[in-house]
């Protein structure tokens, strides 16, 4: 279990060995401690990253994709690894955090077939003056941080494209789950990715963590997956350096359900939506709109479904709901549901903490949850569905927009026009029709409004870590 800082293709304890615990959430109890990089380590890793990445830059498409696609079979050779660590850092059950290492190793094999791709242009210049050429080198260094919830996907989701491009990024990882970060990037150094390209610098102050970064000359991209309210401050501070960034930031996903919906069908959707990963996803059903004439048919089958989950450690058989991250992610959700209820809303299931060790909360169901509740326009992250009973289309659609988040959506109705017509009014960057499940590698994960910049994963997410160069010239 590796817990120093790689820099430089080096494993290194922070120059003031300073560490940090890493606790089980199942527990609460200490894992291991790992070094705690500051200003200084970032900085170093940033200047690993600047000398590895010119001749990383300058590798072939061939030899980079086959190193990519090496990196993809080793997390595939050691997925049981890779997912105990997920489980014991992270606390999701163990069928998860399998699920997390084959979407996460995905990613590099889809962008060993991206890098060989990454296609220019030539043309005439209508004045036929001079020919027009296009191309994408990479940015350069890219800073990369990620949030807890994904210990394996948010990183290859970045680091995948961005080595493919041609880039060397510098990684800060999660406080709560560093460990599964620094087996990967031990992992792509035996799958022959150079030292120096990828670097890992775990810190307890990610202030001054980012300002040494982001103030680094070689520093010409930022990628983040978090909060909204982080993303903000984020870029404003990659603002002082004009720094490109892409914001994978939070989300308020509202799942529509119709009253010519098969519920059994839509119960089992929401059961993906809502709870896989224990629920602590960002494209998480937060608000479920049903139909009324259905609403307490399709309530009373969700807090069926809910109240038979079985709750525990991620290792334990059968479990498939795990623990929230921390205390503070308990004290959060019960609040919210405190405030639905006091608001009118009922338990259907659920509706409290669990009075055992760990931080767990009750799978939950809220029927007749108001629409102005708090519950409706916050981040749960947590194993909680308030339903919403609707009667009007139009207006129901407008309080599935009425947020600033927007970064996925699920409709279900047996009806595929009305379906298609819904969801091309809803205000998300990604939509399910008549599908619990909507991230895939092949497509644009990303959201509108708030919920970020940009595209991570398809075609479009290689061209994010790249530049694009115009040279004009005759012959």
């Amino acid at each position: 279990m590796r817990n120093q800082l790689l820099i430089g293709g080096k494993w290194l304890d922070g120059g003031a060995g300073e560490r940090f615990a890493v606790l089980d959430p199942a527990t609460g109890s200490e894992i291991t401690t790992v070094a705690a990089g500051g200003p200084a380590e970032a900085t170093a890793a940033c200047d690993a990253a600047a000398e590895a990445q010119r001749s990383w830059a300058a590798t072939a498409p061939r030899v980079k994709a086959e190193v990519l696609r090496a990196c993809w079979q080793a997390m595939v050779d050691h997925t049981d690894e890779l997912a105990r660590l997920i489980t014991l850092e992270h606390g999701k059950p163990l069928v998860d955090s399998t699920g997390e290492v084959a979407y996460a190793a995905e990613f590099f094999r889809w962008n060993a077939e991206e890098a060989v791709r990454i296609h220019g242009s030539l043309g005439m210049a209508p004045g036929g003056t001079n020919r027009i050429i296009v191309h994408h080198p990479p940015v350069g260094v890219v800073a990369i941080v990620t949030p807890w919830n994904f210990p394996a996907a948010m990183i290859t989701r970045k680091l995948a494209p961005a080595l493919a491009a041609g880039n060397a990024v510098v990684i800060k990882p999660p406080r709560e789950t560093p460990l599964t970060a620094l087996r990967i990037a031990e992992l792509l150094e035996e799958a022959g990715v150079p030292a120096g390209v990828v670097n890992v610098v775990p810190t307890t102050s990610s202030g001054s963590w980012f300002d040494a970064a982001v103030d680094h000359k070689a520093v010409r991209m930022v990628s983040f997956t978090g909060s909204t309210e982080i993303g903000r401050q984020l870029l404003r501070r990659a603002a002082d350096r004009v720094l490109k960034t892409v914001m994978e930031l939070g989300g308020n996903a509202p799942f529509i359900v119709f009253d010519d919906a098969d519920l059994d069908a839509a119960v089992e959707g929401a059961m993906v939506a809502k709870m896989r990963h224990s629920a602590e996803t960002c494209t998480a059903a937060n608000r479920f709109f049903v139909e009324a004439g259905v609403a307490a048919e399709f309530t009373a089958k969700l807090a069926a479904v809910m109240g038979s989950m079985k709750v525990g450690n991620g290792f334990e058989e059968g479990v498939t709901c795990g623990p929230m991250i921390n205390a503070q992610a308990i004290e959060s959700i019960d609040s919210l549901v405190r405030q639905a209820v006091g608001a009118g809303a009922t338990a259907a299931v659920g509706g409290s903490p669990l009075d055992r060790p760990g931080f767990f909360y009750a799978p939950t169901v809220l029927a007749d949850v108001a629409p102005d509740s708090p519950i409706t326009s916050e981040e749960i992250f947590g194993p909680v569905a308030p339903v919403i009973p609707f009667t009007d289309t139009e207006a129901m659609i407008a309080q599935a927009n009425d947020t600033e988040m927007g970064l996925a959506a699920y409709v279900y109705t047996a009806d595929l026009a009305r379906g298609l017509r819904v969801s091309e009014r809803l205000e998300s960057g990604m939509v399910g029709l008549n599908r619990g499940a909507v991230s895939d590698p092949a497509a644009p994960f990303g959201g509108m409004k708030q919920s970020g910049l940009g595209r991570e994963g398809a075609s479009e997410g290689i061209y994010e870590f790249t530049e694009t160069q115009y040279i004009a010239t005759s012959w």
